[in-house]
């Protein structure tokens, strides 16, 4: 296990159509979406090429859900990585609107080779693409 401050990485989602439940808010499965499209952004934005020959599998998600979002919302979503050992990688991803909390996620993902599928230890180099 590495120690190190980890970069916050941001990208903004407007509230669509397609987001919405019959409860007139953001769906619960949306959230699993967005925290999936923000891990992928963060790793194509800052994996080397060296990197790329990696992917990466959920092991699980948790999502804590605190407010609702609606159709036409600015959401500020943010994700960081926590500790990472072995082949695991703990990410935290939150979804802010106005600056309160709507919902904050913690996954554990896994490394695996990008043509086998077989688990790899995560590089330490990694680390360093992934810190401020």
């Amino acid at each position: 296990m590495t120690s190190f401050v980890p970069e916050v990485f941001k990208i903004e989602i407007v509230v669509e159509e397609a987001h919405i439940d019959d409860l007139k808010h953001v769906n619960n499965v949306t959230y699993m979406e967005w925290v999936q499209h923000l891990a992928n952004q963060h790793w194509l934005a800052r994996a080397t090429p060296e990197l790329m020959q990696y992917k990466w599998v959920v092991l699980n998600h948790f999502i804590e859900y605190r407010r609702p979002a609606f159709l036409g919302d600015t959401i500020e979503a943010i994700t960081f990585i926590g500790k990472t050992e072995g082949v695991r990688c703990e990410r935290f991803a939150e979804f802010y609107k106005n600056g309160q909390l709507l919902a904050k996620a913690r996954s554990e993902w896994c490394m695996v080779e990008g043509e086998s599928l077989k688990p790899v230890r995560v590089p330490a180099d990694m680390y360093k693409q992934f810190s401020e």
